[in-house]
């Protein structure tokens, strides 16, 4: 695979000289075009071969464009915010915004190639960490992302090279370190493991391409041409995209997908409603549920356990009353409720799924979730907020990101509570005759009221669709609040009993 980037491709600096304001020039009119557009963003990795000179492309990256709409990230060995939270967390941070360029050194692919070069992960979890990146490109690129890759190569003996004369320059000889010629020792077994990375991770949305860099000049640009040309092609697909997207949906009379506009069998014919809870069970087994909810949590605390919880349901079914319920009995310093509404200017230039990665718990605490996520398939889907594309994808995008979640020990629950048309309607009515709870009830609530039948059949395929093993749907019947708040309470205390082992 490498041995076409050792061909000794070189450019005299009389040639670099001549040519580099060109490119200079047309990198820059390409990032300030990708500005104008901001719809989407471009991700560029570097990895490599050590010595090939990945940072010095880097910089010369932000000399040639404007360094103000440049994130570049280094990514160094994970510190203790990014190991108490899922692997992938750190790269979604650090991601660039929609009209804006992110260039990444050593990122999600060098701890993946380290880990299996030192044997530290077996076939198995190295082909599971392959699938986890291929599934985090996807989901850029399908969001509009411009996703890049590029292999710096140079031979072994030109890295021996290189690491000699760096460790001779009495200004940088700090540099290179014994950990630099151990990998070198084992420059072979890096190149077979790159093999297989570049191999299973060279995609049409995300692809790589392999950069003899035994020569610099050649090196700046290669890249840069390359960046440009990928970028030109990018940005006309956009626009595009974007001039005859109206006309192609009335075409393909896609609709909003929003569903029937009257009643369809559902996964909510099947809750009992008529199930209630009197005033003195309610009580009494509330005192004890909570109790057990606040032991646990200590536990939980204690064992670096996190946990999250997802609360949905129509309006007015009693999410923020089952919430409250929870956080009653714990620890104020070891949990936060996330309440979602509309994304801001900010979460609007990132993929929907930055917004919720952001307040991915560390190990011990415990996040809320008051909406979520499925907003994409949920309000999204049924106003026509989001493309026929964008809503039908999301399913299999929340489930990889749930199961993240999970394979990172974290305990999920999502819990739907859900109530029926008359008590909505009853629970509004009694709403605005409530002064303290008058400011609950908006225009809004009154508007999708009208859409309950889509907004019932958006949630069936969303619960149908995303109702896995690993992270099932907890429903709830909502018209007897006391009940609904007892079954919530018990759910989450079996989840925690059945992690930390403890005793019901």
């Amino acid at each position: 695979m490498f041995q076409a980037a050792e061909l000794g491709q070189a450019v005299s600096d009389r040639e670099f000289k001549d040519r580099e304001p060109d490119i200079w020039h047309r990198l820059l009119m390409q990032q300030q075009r990708l500005r104008r557009q901001a719809d989407s963003a471009v991700l560029v990795d570097f990895a490599g071969v050590r010595g090939a000179g990945k940072s010095e492309c880097t910089n010369l990256l932000n000399k040639w464009m404007d360094a103000r709409w440049i994130h570049t990230h280094g990514f160094d060995p994970e510190v203790e915010r990014e190991r108490v939270r899922p692997r992938m967390w750190r790269y979604w941070m650090r991601l660039a915004p929609r009209g804006q360029i992110g260039l990444y050194l050593s990122g999600r692919y060098s701890p993946l190639l380290l880990d299996r070069v030192f044997e530290r992960i077996d076939h198995e979890a190295f082909e599971l960490r392959i699938r986890r990146i291929n599934v985090f490109e996807k989901m850029l690129a399908d969001d509009g992302m411009l996703v890049l890759k590029y292999w710096m190569h140079i031979s072994k003996a030109l890295q021996k090279e290189r690491l000699q004369r760096i460790e001779q320059d009495p200004d940088h000889h700090w540099r290179v370190t014994e950990t630099h010629w151990k990998h070198w020792a084992l420059y072979d077994r890096f190149i077979e493991v790159a093999e297989q990375i570049i191999s299973l991770t060279n995609t049409g949305h995300a692809p790589w391409e392999i950069v003899e860099a035994s020569d610099p000049n050649y090196r700046a640009l290669h890249v840069g041409a390359s960046l440009h040309d990928q970028m030109d092609r990018h940005m006309t697909r956009v626009e595009l995209h974007g001039k005859f997207r109206e006309e192609l949906n009335q075409q393909l009379d896609n609709g909003n997908g929003a569903g029937p506009a009257g009643p369809v069998k559902t996964v909510f014919d099947s809750l009992d409603f008529t199930k209630t809870l009197e005033k003195d069970d309610y009580q009494e087994q509330l005192e004890h549920y909570q109790s057990r909810l606040s032991r646990l949590q200590h536990r939980a605390q204690e064992k670096k356990l996190s946990t999250i919880l997802v609360f949905e349901g129509p309006d007015a079914s009693g999410k923020g009353g089952a919430i409250r319920r929870i956080t009653n009995c714990l620890d104020a310093r070891y949990f936060k409720v996330h309440p979602f509404a509309a994304p801001t200017d900010e979460e609007s230039q990132h993929h929907y799924l930055w917004r919720f990665w952001r307040c991915i718990p560390r190990d011990g605490r415990l996040s809320i979730f008051d909406r979520s996520w499925y907003g994409r398939v949920l309000v999204e889907r049924v106003e026509g907020l989001a493309s026929d594309g964008e809503w039908r994808r999301a399913y299999r995008e929340i489930n990889a990101f749930e199961y993240e979640l999970v394979d990172h020990g974290i305990v999920f629950l999502k819990f739907w509570i859900h109530v029926n048309e008359d008590e909505q309607l009853a629970r509004f009515n009694k709403r605005q005759k409530t002064p303290h709870k008058q400011w609950k009830q908006t225009d809004e609530d009154w508007r999708n009221r009208e859409k309950w039948h889509e907004y019932t059949a958006a949630a069936h395929d969303a619960i149908k669709l995303t109702d896995t093993q690993s992270c099932p749907w907890v429903l709830v019947e909502g018209n007897s609040k006391q009940r609904a708040r007892i079954k919530v309470l018990q759910e989450v205390c079996r989840a925690l009993e059945a992690t930390l082992n403890e005793p019901a």
